[in-house]
Parts: structure tokens; sequence; C-alpha cells
């Protein structure tokens, strides 16, 4: 291939991404990761958008990251794509065998066509074009494409629980019986809403979404008959040079429209103890994740117990960074603190043992995380929550929460959070005709 060229697009940046993903409506490969403004020292990107597949990577299985760094190496370029949770199974002795309704590949990279990248309100293209007359006529297409706004065909479906309430709690007590013997300290236990023979409007559903949320790690993609529609709040993994930097998220608080009782549920979840012990724990398990690949005493907890305001809810979120060793990759890095430990729990191989005994469903790329490579090497993936899944051939649609169990964990309080997880994601589905049964 020859060198990707970089453009300067004068649009205006919001209207323009809005342009970019109805013109791009039909492309079989199209990601758009967004941070909605917000802004953090370690921001890269306003939004980024990926079209097309100039080259494409779905790895055999047991091989995933050993394919993905011989592609990477091959093709040291812009990459986008994504990791499941359930390549927990090659790099550890681990397996699953739960119910797998959105079959979607363990892994899948590839090298877009067109890279449309936007930071401080500046947009550009990074193409292999060598002519600025064909950027200004892909551009104008673009942007003068009309947009139509097509109403959503409203049917009733139906989204089904894969565990139900009672049935959620007593799992929960049966993980606590491992807290108690001292199996583990901490686990996250997730539980799948579906519906088959579903109709579902991705890109509707993206707008809905976002708007009700504005997350930072937004993210819209599709691959052939797959589709992610993501208001993730969390940061799984990213590399800047060589240093490393980790963002897990673990306690959630409600949020109020009155500004004092607001404040308290901000300040209760600040001093809640059962909050911060699931966050410290969560710390530890990300240090030692790092260490693997860190420098000697590289490893700095930046940020412990920060608690950042969303639309829908406060989080706790803690930031833990290193330097790379020289002879680390990009992939090591990621492959050595693969799965994220927040969607975990410690110690992380037990407790994804006992995950996989209790949960009903394959997670897939639910707690499994999409993002991008850069040409230098860098990386960002966010982790896969409060996100929605679509499988257009076997009209099957999915999501799931979860909710961190520690020695503390009250059950019914935390099916509870785990409803509050959900409420984004059915009321943007019930735009769409969906109703719990």
């Amino acid at each position: 291939m020859n060198k990707r060229q970089t453009y300067s697009i004068q649009k205006d940046a919001a209207a323009f991404k809005t342009a970019l993903i109805h013109f791009f409506k039909k492309e079989s490969f199209f990601f758009l990761l967004d941070s909605n403004h917000h802004q953090d020292q370690y921001a890269n990107y306003d939004w980024l958008v990926a079209v097309g597949a100039l080259e494409k990577l779905i790895p055999q299985s047991g091989d995933a990251f050993n394919s993905l760094r011989s592609f990477r190496e091959e093709f040291p370029d812009w990459c986008f794509g994504w990791l499941t949770y359930d390549l927990k199974n090659e790099v550890e002795e681990l397996e699953s065998l739960n119910v797998d309704g959105m079959q979607i590949p363990a892994m899948q990279f590839v090298v877009p066509q067109y890279v449309f990248s936007c930071k401080k309100g500046q947009v550009e293209l990074h193409a292999y074009i060598n002519d600025s007359r064909v950027v200004t006529d892909l551009i104008n297409q673009i942007v003068q494409d009309p947009i139509t706004h097509h109403a959503t065909v409203v049917k009733s479906q139906f989204i089904d629980a894969r565990d139900e309430e009672d049935t959620y709690i007593k799992k929960a007590h049966r993980f606590l019986n491992h807290i108690k013997r001292g199996d583990i300290y901490e686990a996250n236990f997730c539980t799948e809403f579906f519906a088959h023979d579903a109709y579902f409007d991705s890109i509707k559903a993206y707008n809905d979404l976002n708007k009700i949320s504005e997350p930072p790690f937004a993210a819209y993609v599709r691959s052939n008959e797959f589709s992610l529609i993501s208001a993730s709040p969390e940061r799984y993994l990213q590399k800047k040079g060589i240093k490393i930097i980790s963002q897990p998220i673990k306690g959630t608080a409600a949020r109020s429209g009155h500004f004092v009782v607001d404040e308290s549920l901000k300040e209760k979840l600040q001093n809640d103890p059962k909050e911060r012990s699931e966050n410290v724990m969560i710390v530890d398990l990300v240090r030692n994740d790092l260490s693997r690949v860190a420098q000697k005493g590289s490893v700095q907890v930046e940020e412990l117990f920060g608690v950042y305001t969303f639309k829908q809810v406060h989080q706790m979120i803690s930031t833990i960074t290193c330097e790379l060793r020289e002879e680390i990759s990009a992939v090591d890095a990621i492959e050595n603190s693969f799965p994220m430990g927040s969607m975990t729990g410690a110690p992380k191989i037990s407790a994804m043992k006992i995950i996989e005994e209790q949960e009903s469903f394959k997670r897939g790329l639910y707690s499994g995380s999409v993002g991008y490579f850069t040409p230098n090497d860098d990386f960002d993936f966010n982790v896969v929550i409060r996100s929605i899944l679509y499988n257009s051939n076997l009209k099957y649609l999915s999501f799931s929460v979860g909710s961190a169990l520690t020695v503390a964990a009250q059950p019914e309080k935390e099916y509870q959070e785990c409803m509050l997880k959900a409420r984004a994601m059915k009321n943007v589905l019930a735009l769409q005709g969906f109703e719990s049964r």
C-alpha cells in the first residue's frame, strides 16, 4: 500500500459527524468512537470514524493474540476492532460453555479505507488518496447527501430475562458463599436480557442512547451482520508512547434532578465503604496486571476513588499508569491485562471460573472491548458495558448488565443496581417497540 495521506476538512465537526453516519449507512464496516466532548488529561480525539476494510483479521480460535501481533507487524496502520470477553480462554486455562445467542467472532480488526478524526473541533481525513481533488469530491458527496429520517417501524417485540430476579439473587448468594469461604474477594456477576426475531434500527438506537447518556467512550460499530451500540463510560486500556493508562470503574450511584439531593448521592458514593472496597480491590488487580509489562517501579495510582458525574449516574473511577518495558509490544500490554479487572474480580482467575459456573450466557463482546491502534502503535480501548448488541442474520438482540459482589454485598440491592444500569437501554428499545415480559 502507498502512504496514507492526511487532509484537513473545513466543516462543522458535529454536523459533519452526523453526515458521515448517514452517508455511510450501508457500509459493511463502520466504526464511530465518540468522547461526547468529555475531556481528561488522556483524551486523544473528540471522535473517530473508520469506514471500510482494506485488510481484515478474524483469527482462528486459540491463536488470537499471536495473530493480532502478526497483523500489526504486517499492517502498521490505523486499525479498528474488538476483543470479546471470551478471549480469557486464550490467556488462561478457562472455557466458555454457556448459551451464545450473538455468535460474534472472538476478535476482529480491520485496516479501514478511510479514517476521519476530530480533535479540538478540527476534522481530518486519513486516506490512501494522493489527489486533493478526489478528497474534495468525496467531502462534497458526504455533506450534500440529503439526510432523511425514516420512521422506525414499531411493532410489539419482547425482551426476556436470562435470569429472573429471584434467580439472580440466589446466584448472588452463591457468589457470597465463595467469598465467605475465601475462594474470591470480589466478582462481577452479570445477566443478559435478549430478544428473538427482533427488528432493530441501529442508527436510531445509537442516536437515542447517546443522547440519553453522552458517555466518554461511546461507540457505534457495524460489521456485516453485527451491530454494537455502546454508551460506555469506561476506559479499559490506553497506550501513549511508552505510557499505559487504565481507568477502572467500580462504584455506581443514581442521580437526582434536585441539586442538593444529587450532591448528597455523589458524596455518599465517595464515602461508601463497600464501593471504596470494591474499587481498591480492582485497583490492586490492575496494578498486578500492569506489573507484568511495566518498567520496574513505574506502576502508579494517579487517582484513587475519583467520583465523576454522567447524565444517568455518578461513577467512582481510579487511574493506574505504568511505563512499558522496552521489549513489550502494544499487543503484549493488552494480552497481559485482558480481560479487564473491573469486569472479572479478585483473584482474577478464580473469579472468572466462578463467573462461568454461575452466569447463564456467553458474554461475547459484552465486557470485552472496542477501540483502535494508530500507525505509531498507540491505542485506546473502552469497556463494552451499557451496550446493545444485534445480529441481523439471526435477528437476535441482547444487552447485559452486572454488579460487583463483595462480602458486604446485599443481593437484592445488587439486582436493583443492575436494573438502574439497564434503564437507558430499555428506554431506547421501548422506542422501537420492545417491552419486557
